[in-house]
């Protein structure tokens, strides 16, 4: 574990949004593209003043090889009490370049703010996760007005090196096969506790798919560590064409990246066997997250 402190520095915000003639300002911190994860720390709020002193420590207790793996972004607000709060500026730091024996102070400027931020998930950090597919092709039925369907088996076998966000994690998988975000299209694998390399061999199978459904559906597989208060994403991936639509429409969980896309393709290239495939996991939003 490591403690990492961020003291704040004392900057002019000359010219920044002021209330009935006091400005008040305080410091958010993330870790990205963590943010989801590890949640945001920040400092108390400095009244009355242009040149807040925060002498604050934020602090976050993560493995060092994971941390090199984020970017710890620090944004400046006007705390408003009966409104919106006003955002100032911000400053980020790739923390995989960092010196973490560097003790001085540092002067950095802040910037506009950047409406997203361009990371590679987890990159060094080398998790994956073994993933079995197979589409069974189904008999016609007997009415000529039905058309003939399948079902998609998923095969959850195992993660590796699952990134520690608390000293013990206890990771399970949920299962989607979008755009359903329905209770009837979740299952889950059971939870295995305390380890950052679980072995689940569980199958989940979906009804009811027609092989022209498989270029609009994609299944969204998400890990999760589950603690007594709440369940935090750890990555996930999504299989499926990566078109970007799905029956027409624009959609934003259809981006399955090239891997992704490429064992998608092999399922459907290959009706009635297995095919598999290991796969970085990345950070996404859960799409019935998005759905609400």
């Amino acid at each position: 574990t490591l403690d990492k402190a961020a003291n704040y520095f004392n900057r002019d915000l000359v010219g920044e949004t002021f209330v009935m003639g006091c400005s008040c300002k305080y410091v958010k911190s993330y870790l990205v593209p963590d943010k989801a994860n590890l949640g945001k720390r920040k400092t108390s709020v400095k009244k009355k003043t242009l040149n807040p002193k925060f002498n604050e420590i934020l602090r976050y207790r993560v493995r060092m090889e994971y941390l090199r793996t984020q970017t710890l972004v620090l944004s400046v607000w006007h705390h408003d009490t009966f409104g919106r709060n006003s955002f100032l500026g911000e400053v980020d730091m790739d923390l995989s370049k960092w010196d973490s024996d560097h003790t001085q102070m540092n002067r950095l400027a802040l910037r506009a703010k950047v409406k997203t931020h361009n990371f590679l998930p987890f990159a060094g950090f080398y998790n994956r996760s073994l993933f079995f597919l197979h589409f069974v092709r189904l008999l016609k039925g007997l009415r000529k007005d039905v058309s003939s369907t399948g079902e998609i088996h998923v095969w959850v076998k195992e993660c590796k090196n699952l990134p520690l966000i608390r000293a013990t994690i206890d990771p399970y998988v949920k299962c989607f096969v979008l755009p359903d975000t329905s209770r009837k299209s979740r299952q889950k694998t059971r939870v295995l506790r305390r380890t950052a390399d679980p072995v689940f061999n569980h199958t989940m199978v979906y009804d009811g798919i027609s092989e022209p459904d498989l270029a609009d559906v994609c299944v969204e597989l998400t890990v999760w560590d589950r603690d007594r208060l709440a369940s935090s994403l750890l990555g996930g991936l999504r299989l499926g064409a990566g078109t970007g639509r799905s029956y027409g429409a624009l959609v934003d969980w259809m981006d399955s990246g090239p891997y992704e896309a490429a064992l998608w393709d092999r399922m459907i290239a290959s009706p009635n066997q297995w095919v598999e495939d290991v796969l970085p996991l990345r950070m996404l939003l859960s799409a019935r997250t998005a759905f609400r």
